[in-house]
């Protein structure tokens, strides 16, 4: 793990710090997201990217989209589906001791937000390069017959397309009706090097990258997924005589399973990469996070409630979504989602449901074994704790 986010890390930060050289003469992107231009004329960055904007008929780079309760529900949705991922958590089982799991999750914190503040400046960068690409620094359109190669090659894919609406054979990206170009969003972080015309080895080395976080997230929700379903489900509740190699065969299905739909949904996506992230964070964080809290922090919390608030606000932030995406996605507009909170935020109101539903329905049932309750209070480890112990 520790070699795949070097790799990981490296793909994206070299570039990053590339292109920020580049346009802003500042290493940082951190930054150079904020400095002047290197071409000497005092612009800032921020605010070149606004003109450009507003000239090609897009709202200012910089203007708020969204309402500031959707912002902070996307936000909060992102921090707490980050602490309620399956796969994120079973990594701390890799330290010896409670201590070094403490230190691994602030050591998590610090390398997670060098990667996170350097992307909008790499989105920023981007767009500006993205546009004086196609548009031409005089914004008169480039020549598609002199268009960097880069172009032709996400042609090939389908995911850049060119319709010369006036037959001038120049290419022009805007919103209104001059727009000449379809551009597939997702594949801005690997085409940036290209765009930027940046050497070879930094194309390779992003697409290695890119591939080192996919092997690396789709192996850690693999083993949560089959180990879940073989071990947990399967074998302590549904079928508790089955043997190991029937366990383990049942594991192989769902992993096969899993592998399935996730192909499907690749093929099919509910929308781009960014948004689809959002809602799988949101979905953690309405179905664990409140579960994991509350299976620390209160002795009181029994199986019955853990079940109904994962249920109810696995439940509704899963509907929230499905309608606003799948079946009826022309209402998906600020003005129909309850108190303003879009899908990608909706986890967060998931997650207040599941808490209340779980604090609820664990007061009228039956509290759990004294032993449950002797293991949250073992589980409230104070500093200086020994190493773990096997159970």
């Amino acid at each position: 793990q520790v070699a795949q986010y070097c790799v990981l890390i490296f793909a994206y930060m070299v570039p990053a710090i590339f292109i920020s050289l580049l346009l802003t003469g500042n290493p940082l992107p951190q930054l150079g997201f904020g400095s002047t231009l290197a071409d000497g004329s005092g612009v800032y960055l921020m605010d070149k990217l606004d003109g450009l904007s507003t000239e090609l008929g897009f709202a200012a780079y910089t203007a708020g989209s969204k309402s500031t309760i959707d912002v902070f529900c996307i936000t909060l949705a992102l921090m707490v589906g980050t602490a309620g991922l399956p796969h994120v958590i079973v990594r701390f089982f890799t330290v010896p001791k409670v201590r070094d799991a403490r230190k691994s999750a602030g050591w998590a914190l610090l390398f997670i937000a060098i990667l996170y503040t350097t992307a909008p400046a790499v989105a920023s960068f981007a767009r500006v390069n993205m546009i004086e690409t196609i548009n031409g620094k005089d914004g008169s359109g480039q020549l598609y017959a002199e268009a960097p190669s880069w172009i032709s090659n996400w042609e090939k894919t389908g995911l850049i397309k060119w319709e010369d609406k006036n037959g001038d054979g120049r290419m022009f990206y805007a919103k209104d009706d001059r727009n000449e170009m379809t551009i597939d969003r997702d594949i801005m972080v690997l085409a940036n090097p290209e765009i930027a015309k940046l050497p070879n080895w930094v194309v390779a080395l992003v697409a290695a990258g890119g591939l080192a976080a996919a092997l690396s997230t789709a192996a850690g929700l693999l083993l949560v997924i089959s180990s879940s379903i073989s071990h947990d489900l399967l074998k302590k509740v549904v079928m508790p005589n089955i043997s190991e190699k029937q366990e383990l065969l049942y594991a192989r299905l769902a992993a096969a399973v899993a592998i399935f739909i996730a192909g499907l949904l690749g093929i099919y996506p509910p929308g781009f990469v960014a948004q689809v992230v959002a809602f799988a964070f949101g979905l953690a964080a309405a179905s664990f996070f409140p579960v994991i809290i509350m299976g620390i922090f209160s002795k009181r919390m029994n199986k019955e409630g853990a079940i109904a608030g994962m249920i109810i606000g696995l439940g509704f932030t899963t509907a929230y979504i499905v309608y606003f995406k799948f079946i009826s996605p022309e209402s998906n507009v600020a003005a129909n989602w309850w108190l303003g909170i879009s899908p990608e935020g909706i986890g967060v109101l998931g997650m207040v449901f599941n808490f209340i539903a779980a604090v609820v329905v664990s007061k009228l049932t039956a509290p759990p074994p004294a032993d449950i309750q002797d293991l949250v209070e073992h589980i409230r480890v104070p500093r200086g704790a020994g190493g773990a112990v096997s159970h």
